[in-house]
């Protein structure tokens, strides 16, 4: 009879990053543990039921029955609201995420988009392609304002890489009174926002979806920001009303936009969003680099440790 595994990887992963390079990585970090990559739902079902660790993006309601020996399902999203947490916990199953591993990605890509606005260097590459040799103005990001919507681990990585660029930065944090690595901290009440938002050339989506800050952006919000700043969504498309995005972008009421995440995502090929030459879009795939799964593989091989020693979990998710 095999040894039954200390840790399984689900089968399914994220798009562009596989599953068998996770399950290698972790084998790096846990050398003295079995680590075992399902393949099939059948593996899975077989796998997990003696397993006292899982990771993936989702524990199935069957795979969690089987599970009867779990004791934590590290998701490798940041976010964990597809998740039943309260019943995992229920079952005796820790919950765990992977923030700050997409932190540094994010960061850049959030970075490189408000700098394409700024030097307009999608003009640049549309030329190209018409082989147009012809002057174009483009523009300096030095003395922006730009807000920075959430001052997680995602939103202080950010803030953080603006340091060098001599701008000036506002970060939104539900208690503004803990500070952080902007120029100035704002609350999330409505006012706070808007006097943010008014002051801002760029805006950074960095907060995690919840029913308070869905459709935090939309109409209102668009009208208070100046019409030639530019909205970068590095977070959840839920987060910025689409319609009346598409409404801002159509009108000119804002510069552009850059989207990693879209509401509804997938972004079906016919939606208007692809239309506008003033949206830069990307498919989800800010946090996707080769680090990925080191910094992630990181945080599970110290998972696995603590729970030996019966101390408090890196990453742990509440429940609701």
């Amino acid at each position: 009879m095999s040894t039954p595994p200390d840790v399984v990887v689900l089968r399914e992963g994220t798009e562009g990053l596989s599953m068998e390079s996770y399950a290698s990585t972790l084998r790096k970090r846990l050398p003295e543990r079995t680590v075992a990559l399902a393949r099939t739902p059948k593996q899975e079902r077989e796998l997990i039921a003696d397993a006292r660790v899982a990771t993936g993006i989702e524990l199935e309601p069957e795979l969690a029955e089987a599970a009867a020996k779990l004791e934590l399902f590290a998701c490798v999203y940041a976010g964990t609201d597809h998740l039943r947490v309260d019943e995992l916990s229920s079952r005796g199953v820790a919950v765990t995420n992977a923030s700050g591993v997409h932190a540094p990605g994010i960061a850049e890509q959030s970075i490189g988009s408000m700098l394409v606005f700024a030097r307009r260097l999608h003009e640049g590459w549309r030329r190209k392609e018409n082989a147009e040799w012809r002057h174009f103005q483009s523009f300096e990001f030095a003395d922006s304002t730009v807000t920075v919507l959430g001052l997680g681990s995602i939103g202080r990585a950010i803030a953080q890489r603006l340091a060098g660029f001599e701008v000036e930065t506002i970060g939104i944090r539900y208690t503004p009174s803990k500070g952080g690595p902007t120029d100035e901290v704002y609350g999330f009440g409505k006012r706070a926002i808007h006097r943010a938002l008014s002051r801002s050339d760029y805006v950074v989506v960095a907060c995690p979806l919840t029913e308070r800050t869905r459709n935090l952006l939309g109409n209102a919000e668009f009208a208070t920001l100046p019409p030639d700043a530019v909205v970068v969504n590095a977070a959840r498309g839920g987060i910025v009303d689409t319609e009346a995005l598409v409404a801002a972008l159509r009108s000119n009421q804002l510069r552009g936009a850059a989207l990693d995440v879209t509401d509804p995502e997938p972004l079906p090929a016919d939606h208007p969003l692809w239309t506008l030459e003033n949206c830069l879009i990307t498919p989800h795939t800010g946090g996707h680099t080769p680090k990925h799964w080191d910094r992630l593989a990181d945080i599970v091989a110290e998972n696995v440790d603590l729970l030996d020693a019966g101390e408090e979990l890196v990453n742990a998710v509440q429940t609701p």
